[in-house]
């Protein structure tokens, strides 16, 4: 108990020193674990980004490629697949139900997807959340649109207003079909998924845009097809989309549906189960997440050679402090034992005050991370790993405390009560 009281007594008596060390270790251990947090939410927001799919089908390609174009709206796809096979596979006795997208327009840099009433119906995220309208409804006619959250917010849509839909799935659009504007009928309830970032019409709807344009351009002028030819018609007929989703009639299905759609000569078809293919993607960015770590590992480092070098510089100007505790009897192992005590200390109370920034900052932050990033970073218990490395810091930083010890453990009685001139 009298070391423990030293001990405090004496950090007590520099405590800017003291406060500042302690500060540079928190922040160090707030950095370590809030890296943790952030990979751990970072993994969970990407493998819940589509939930009760048990295959996502597209064109013959890789498998990440048709992840990132279906799924989260980035990159191209190959190529298209007919709408004939397309409900060949839908109409499967094995097959639940299947999604449509169609995609290659976007408006202000969001994507278009085409789809139908089995988007709102079927669709799910995070542990198998459906999808919602925040208000509106459903896009029905051949010219609807619903916009996901993100897009609302951000260009300021509301019910009724009308848009035009841009050729080309880049920010700035080479032709745009301002001959057939839609009309917004509803918004999306937020889902802090890519679902938020795109914009939803009828498979009607991006046919009828581009009726004409078989050649691959415009249609010539005078062979223009009006929005009013579009509503005339009886049924648009759409000829082919881009990617579908696929949920079976039992998960036992699922393998023999994958093989059989993979193999299948009418038309060469890629069909992933999504889960592999995250995990898969998530295995070729972990080294981005590993290096985070390295990072953060060396920053704990630094913290903790600060907290040596404050303690072993501080030992000149308490030479005459610890000649004194060694007349009043202490001996060399006491000294050492109070020199170690307190950098153990110092990075304990670091360790404590770094677990509590983190938790504050995750309050203060998540509303922001989702809504900026999607990022949803759960404020829970430590783990085992955040645990792990908590103690690792704290035993480190009993260990530096050794460094300065030993060198009081050298140094001789008369050398704190002698006069240096």
């Amino acid at each position: 108990m009298l070391l423990l009281h030293l001990a405090r007594k004496s950090l007590t008596n520099r405590l800017l020193t003291t406060s500042l060390t302690a500060l540079s270790i928190a922040f160090s251990v707030a950095l370590l674990v809030g890296v943790e947090n952030v990979r751990t939410g970072m993994r969970e927001s990407f493998s819940n980004t589509v939930s009760g799919t048990d295959l996502v089908v597209g064109s013959r390609g890789g498998t990440i490629q048709l992840m990132l174009y279906a799924v989260f709206g980035m990159g191209s796809p190959v190529a298209n697949i007919s709408h004939d096979t397309w409900k060949e596979w839908d109409e499967h006795p094995a097959v639940s139900w299947t999604i449509p997208y169609a995609l290659g327009d976007s408006h202000r840099g969001f994507r278009v997807i085409g789809t139908n009433d089995s988007f709102y119906e079927h669709y799910k995220y995070r542990g198998g959340q459906p999808i919602a309208l925040a208000e509106g409804r459903a896009a029905q006619s051949v010219f609807d649109v619903v916009l996901g959250a993100q897009v609302a917010e951000r260009l300021g849509y509301v019910l009724g207003d009308r848009i035009s839909v841009t050729h080309g799935m880049s920010a700035v659009g080479f032709m745009n079909h301002d001959e057939m504007p839609f009309e917004v009928v509803g918004v999306l309830d937020k889902t802090f998924t890519p679902v938020d970032r795109a914009i939803y019409v009828t498979l009607e709807g991006v046919t009828a845009i581009h009726m004409g344009w078989e050649s691959g351009g415009p249609p010539m002028p005078g062979d223009e097809i009006s929005a009013a030819d579009v509503l005339a018609m009886e049924e648009v007929p759409v000829s082919q989309i881009t990617s579908f989703f696929l949920g079976a009639e039992s998960r036992a299905y699922t393998l023999q549906l994958q093989r059989d759609i993979s193999t299948s000569e009418d038309e060469p078809l890629t069909a992933v189960i999504p889960g592999v293919a995250l995990s898969e993607m998530w295995r070729g960015i972990g080294y981005a997440e590993d290096g985070l770590l390295v990072i953060s590992g060396f920053v704990v480092l630094v913290g903790l050679l600060g907290m040596l070098v404050s303690i072993y510089t501080s030992l000149d100007a308490r030479r005459r402090e610890m000649a004194i505790l060694r007349a009043l009897g202490a001996g060399p192992r006491r000294i050492v034992s109070l020199l170690v005590l307190e950098a153990g200390a110092l990075s304990i109370i670091g360790a404590l005050l770094g677990v509590a920034f983190v938790y504050v900052g995750l309050a203060a932050l998540q509303p922001w991370l989702e809504g900026q990033f999607g990022l949803q970073v759960p404020i829970q218990a430590l783990d085992g790993m955040q645990l792990m490395y908590i103690g690792t810091v704290i035993a480190l930083g009993f260990v530096a405390g050794l460094v300065p010890a030993l060198k009081a453990y050298r140094t001789a009685l008369h050398d704190g009560l002698s006069v240096r001139i």
